[in-house]
């Protein structure tokens, strides 16, 4: 499955959120691991992102990772996050402007009541699928 399929079963803002994560991967792995592609390491570290949005029990409501009092990366996995967005969070202001301001906003909405059960988008997928 390539990152574009992905990003067509991740609803709403979890879309955006995994668009963010993706450029600021590619921003960090093209810097420092001189790849003209995303290498294993990085492509793994996104494969995982796009499992724990998929996974996020608030849903289209989700909070950032950073505020969220949800913490469901890894440690060693939430330490490459912070790295990777260290680095690459000033640089996307200049070459993902949009996904940059929109993050930077979503940090400064409310953080949403204890989600519901259900809520996460791979709730949402399989009871489409379950319609189909």
């Amino acid at each position: 499955m390539t990152h574009s399929d992905k990003t067509i079963i991740l609803f709403g803002s979890l879309n955006t959120e995994f668009r963010t994560i993706e450029a600021m991967i590619e921003i960090y792995c093209k810097d420092h691991h001189k790849t003209p592609t995303l290498c294993k390491q990085c492509s793994d570290f996104l494969e995982y992102a796009f499992t724990r949005l998929d996974r996020c029990p608030y849903g289209e409501a989700k909070p950032t990772c950073r505020v969220c009092p949800i913490h469901c990366y890894k440690a060693d996995c939430k330490e490459r996050s912070r790295q990777i967005m260290r680095y690459s969070g000033p640089k996307m202001l200049f070459k993902h402007p949009i996904l940059a301001v929109r993050h930077l906003l979503a940090e400064r909405r409310p953080i949403p009541e204890k989600p519901a059960a259900g809520a996460s988008n791979r709730h949402k997928r399989k009871a489409l699928a379950s319609k189909s």
